[in-house]
């Protein structure tokens, strides 16, 4: 059972804020090397965890069998579901 487990760090305040602090690592790395193709898609890769912790969605939550939406997700795992 450990998709639960995960999906449950995953839309807790601090699994919230490592998708952030990711996001925003990978578009510092990104921007780094803007010059090189690699940069430009690293720093358009990174919008996907920056805008996921932002807007409170866990992405790899329906493919865990958890609800795309972090409240929904929270409420489920507050249920016992």
């Amino acid at each position: 059972m450990k998709a639960p487990s995960f999906v449950s760090f995953m839309v807790s305040p601090a699994g919230r804020a490592l998708r952030v602090v990711a996001g925003l690592g990978l578009l510092a790395s990104g921007l780094s090397r803007r010059d090189a193709a690699s940069g430009k898609a690293t720093a358009a890769l990174a919008l996907v965890p920056l805008a996921a912790g932002a807007l409170d969605v866990c992405v790899l939550g329906p493919a865990l069998g958890a609800p795309l939406d972090g409240d929904a997700a929270r409420a489920r795992l507050r249920a016992g579901a």
